[in-house]
């Protein structure tokens, strides 16, 4: 069956946060109805229909609104300076307790953990987040793990910074659709990290 994932944006938002995530979803999408399965559909969510400026500068075109979208699925949340702001946005907070509360899956990427823990979603659950943001989180009150790239307390899915969050969706399509399905859709996007600057040459 078919899943309809909601991805969260909002100003300042960190973009790979996000895009990083959706082409996961939407990567793993298209090899479903490549293969005769119905495909997820994925979902672009903000405060309005108008052109959203991110993080880095990057400018994205919602295609929902917190106020008008389809039931969602899965929820990801993604992090940047704009959560800063927006844990004290009470619309967006309220709006993501109540989708969560219908969804199978809810998930942060880096400081989106803040929104998480903002809405109630994270009281008593263990969650990840940037390595710069864990002792804030901390003192938040928020049950933080440092050594983790992605952690999952429930239905509650939170994973550590930007590149971060692409882990946690291969692992939310393995979920979903099975181990073989997820790395097909690695194997699709070419996801093999090698960071150039990983040795001492």
């Amino acid at each position: 069956m078919a899943n309809t994932i909601g991805v969260v944006v909002f100003p300042d938002a960190e973009e790979l946060d996000f895009v990083g995530p959706w082409e996961v979803f939407t990567a793993s999408a298209m090899l479903r109805g490549q293969a005769g399965s119905d495909p997820d559909r994925v979902v672009l969510i903000g405060p309005g229909l108008e052109p959203v400026r991110c993080a880095k500068g990057l400018r994205v075109v919602p295609d929902a609104t917190f106020d008008d979208h389809p039931p969602l699925d899965v929820i990801l949340v993604p992090g940047g300076q704009g959560t800063r702001r927006e844990v004290k946005n009470e619309k967006l907070l309220r709006w993501l307790a109540g989708v969560s509360s219908a969804a199978q899956w809810t998930t942060s990427v880096c400081t989106g953990s803040l929104l998480l823990h903002g809405a109630g979603l994270a009281a008593g659950k263990r969650v990840a987040t940037h390595w710069g943001f864990e002792d804030e989180l901390e003192k938040l009150g928020a049950n933080v793990v440092r050594d983790a790239r992605w952690v999952r307390d429930g239905q509650i899915v939170s994973s550590q910074g930007v590149s971060a969050g692409i882990d946690m969706a291969l692992w939310l399509v393995g979920q979903l659709y099975g181990p073989a399905h997820a790395r097909a859709t690695q194997r699709y996007i070419q996801y093999d990290p090698a960071p150039p600057y990983q040795a001492d040459v």
